[in-house]
């Protein structure tokens, strides 16, 4: 069997062999990245025990079967334990004694994801560019602001001075949102990074300045080769995330932090072989409809109160590491999904056991 499938391997559309009784015996890499589920994991397991509804694949199982064709669905929504994905499917009997079928799974609007990548990485600069010289002329005027009203408070009765201490304490706050949006700006220090230290470090944080009720769960491949980044830019872009999903679960309910290899990938229109793809799971709230769509847009938040540059800065130090990142959310489960590229796939690496 194993010669008929060595082509498989190479193939961008996702594969998988199922034999008669339709029990996986073979996942390519494709899709094993489209699903994230990994051949080990898979091997042996039927339709049912790797999708939550694998009700409409069995019907176009049954169809194949019945006509002795091909047949395609083109709208396909599949779920597995990790992801959720919408795809067109063909299966197609084969005429085998230990292979019963074969199917194929494509990603739909792949031409329309890139467009709207390519549309993304525009809007995002023209974004940075109006923050950074808003920020810059609104900078030079608040100094002045904050140097006046400290002249007055020596000038005016003890009795009214609270009220330049408003002007002192909310012209810091804009200095200190003024110096956030400004951040992104600087070049980032690139070195060797464990991307499960950084996660570990974002963990340690969370939990240290939140009240007991949160559970945190780690589900880490440690086995990952350092990739080359900031490790700086990289805790604060995953620190603000688990933030978020804190605030949604208002301090009580149940983050899972994830690492995993991805393979063959586009980020940023290049093809990586390899990636390590973050996931940054929690179990809130969703985020709503009316903002789902802009939630990585500047000054947008779904939190009353929200400053919205959370998600934008962790978007634009992800970008700045050649990275994507992604958000899937409905009530119950909300899935933040970080790719960055593994330059080096042959460095070491060193296996430990899954923590959780």
């Amino acid at each position: 069997m194993l010669n008929h499938l060595l082509g498989l391997e190479l193939l961008a559309t996702a594969v998988l062999v199922l034999d008669r009784a339709r029990v996986l015996l073979y996942i390519n890499p494709a899709a094993e990245n489209m699903l994230g589920l990994s051949s080990s994991q898979a091997a042996g397991m039927t339709l049912d025990s790797i999708f939550v509804h694998a009700a409409p694949l069995h019907a176009a199982l049954n169809y194949a079967v019945t006509h002795n064709a091909s047949f395609t669905e083109h709208e396909l929504s599949l779920e597995t334990s990790s992801k959720r994905v919408q795809v067109s499917g063909t299966v197609s009997p084969l005429d085998s004694h230990d292979m019963g079928y074969i199917v194929e799974f494509h990603a739909m609007d792949q031409q329309l994801k890139i467009a709207r990548d390519e549309r993304m990485l525009l809007q995002q600069q023209a974004n940075r560019e109006l923050i950074r010289n808003l920020a810059h002329e609104i900078k030079n005027p608040l100094g002045g602001i904050r140097g006046a009203a400290q002249l007055l408070e020596h000038e005016l009765p003890k009795e009214t001075r609270e009220y330049t201490q408003v002007i002192i304490h909310e012209s810091d706050r804009l200095q200190s949102l003024m110096d956030r949006l400004l951040t992104p700006h600087r070049l980032p220090q690139i070195s060797a990074v464990n991307i499960v230290e950084v996660l570990e470090r974002v963990r340690s944080l969370v939990l240290a300045e939140t009240p007991h009720g949160l559970l945190i769960r780690r589900d880490y491949d440690t086995s990952i080769p350092e990739i080359t980044g900031d490790r700086e830019q990289l805790i604060q872009a995953t620190l603000n995330i688990v933030r978020n999903a804190v605030q949604a679960l208002q301090g009580k309910g149940e983050i899972t932090l994830r690492t995993r290899i991805a393979r063959q990938v586009t980020l940023t229109m290049k093809r990586y072989p390899l990636a390590v793809e973050i996931q940054i799971i929690d179990n809130g709230p969703g985020i709503p409809d009316s903002v789902r769509e802009r939630i990585f847009y500047p000054l947008v938040s779904a939190r009353e109160g929200g400053s919205g540059l959370g998600l934008t800065l962790a978007q634009t130090f992800v970008h700045q590491h050649h990275g994507t990142i992604e958000v899937d959310s409905r009530p119950g489960r909300t899935c933040f999904s970080l790719l960055l590229p593994l330059t080096h796939p042959d460095n070491k690496t060193h296996t430990h056991d899954k923590k959780s």
